[in-house]
């Protein structure tokens, strides 16, 4: 049985797209607004912590206990670094980068938690893209339960509605590594790109909709020869969890992690529709700490109570940068590795999301560093490098 999705959120949207477009006076912003940045610093804020109200949702119901999260003995209290040749410190990383919520954890434990721009550890802010390597874990999961055979199986095997597209002859492996050939523009800022016309069409809210969009979209280029970010590729992978699990996004997120690792408080997943298919490509609201948790649940190697979530080295292979089309790229199945350039990295990579939202694991260190941010642009608008200040951590508790 499908969960309800939240109520009335079809008459808020309406609401929100007859409104004023100028962030005044506004209690929270339209889709367009976010997506073009053009949000006041409070409305942005009032907005982010109130994101299930600008698409309908449904529940990823937590467990009946929590897994703790304990306080370290040693608080880490400030670090220097460069970036950029400019010098800085953790609260010129809080203040310049407009974070909203910084979560710290090294083996396991708390060194550091804070909230910024009236938040706190029960508000609910949106992950943006990094839902995409929730959902790439998802997969994992769905290959694991065996409800995907291969990774090497056609997309069209779980999402029949994708053949004789340009998805035709595209793999699940293709898809989550954002290399299926298929032609796309992600310009969040531009009215003329396509993650733009997939917003437009998300804000029409009819079922099956967004898959007929992305198999109307051309080919760029063969499958697994052309890398190109693209949010809607990501729906695919949605598609593709949902078609082989036969269950929610929402749903199998629960069963496969929310519940069993012990998440603190119930998340909601952005919907195409009322009661429809999954936006696995972002719209996950979740806590501060229970971001964090999944975190350590990479760290865990996705072994739960002995159980493993995933197949043995899924996470070394979907932090690692691939081969696409004879070039490297430094992107692995829907997570981002950290650059070369720093030797504190270490094979450390994370998920990224838009407006400033971090995940950080480095297995090495046994770290977690979680960011959640209201930047003023969805990208290009960072002041101090979340690297070279993750980097800074790193050395700092090694």
């Amino acid at each position: 049985m499908i969960p309800k999705t939240s109520v009335s959120v079809v008459a808020c949207v309406l609401a929100l797209l007859c409104g004023a477009t100028t962030g005044l006076a506004q209690d929270v912003a339209n889709p367009r607004q976010v997506y073009d940045g053009a949000m006041t610093p409070d409305l942005e804020v009032r907005t982010f912590a109130r994101s299930d109200e600008l698409f309908p949702v449904r529940l990823v119901e937590k467990g009946n206990s929590a897994r703790p999260l304990p306080m370290a003995k040693t608080a880490l209290k400030n670090v220097q670094f460069e970036a950029g040749g400019k010098k800085y410190d953790l609260f010129d990383y809080l203040a310049l980068n407009r974070v909203a919520g910084l979560l710290i954890l090294k083996n396991g434990q708390v060194v550091l938690e804070d909230y910024e721009l009236g938040t706190g550890p029960s508000t609910h802010w949106p992950s943006y893209s990094m839902a995409k390597s929730a959902s790439s874990t998802l997969i994992g999961a769905a290959l694991q339960d065996g409800f995907i055979a291969s990774l090497d199986d056609p997309v069209t095997k779980y999402v029949p509605v994708l053949k004789g597209s340009g998805y035709e002859g595209v793999s699940v492996r293709n898809v989550i590594q954002m290399a299926s050939g298929v032609k796309w523009d992600e310009t969040y800022t531009d009215p003329k790109s396509d993650r733009r016309a997939m917003l437009e069409i998300q804000l029409q809210q009819k079922p099956g909709s967004i898959l007929a969009f992305m198999a109307s979209l051309p080919k760029a280029g063969a499958p697994g020869t052309i890398w190109n970010y693209n949010t809607g590729e990501t729906f695919v992978v949605g598609a593709v969890i949902e078609g082989a699990t036969r269950k929610p996004l929402a749903q199998y997120l629960s069963e496969k992690i929310w519940k069993p690792w012990g998440m603190e408080a119930d998340a909601k997943w952005q919907l195409e529709s009322p009661n429809g298919a999954g936006f696995a490509g972002g719209g996950l609201a979740a806590t501060l700490r229970d971001f964090g948790r999944i975190g350590l649940l990479v760290l865990a190697d996705g072994v739960i109570d002995g159980k493993r979530l995933v197949p043995p080295g899924w996470f070394d292979e979907a932090g690692s940068g691939k081969e696409v089309g004879g070039k490297h790229v430094d992107y692995g199945y829907l997570w981002w590795p950290v650059p070369k350039g720093d030797p504190a990295h270490g094979g450390a990579f994370e998920a990224v999301g838009i407006f400033g939202q971090h995940m950080y694991i480095n297995r090495k260190e046994n770290l977690v560093v979680v960011v959640l941010s209201a930047r003023p642009k969805p990208t290009d608008s960072t002041v101090v490098d979340d690297d070279a200040f993750f980097g800074a951590v790193v050395k700092a508790l090694h």
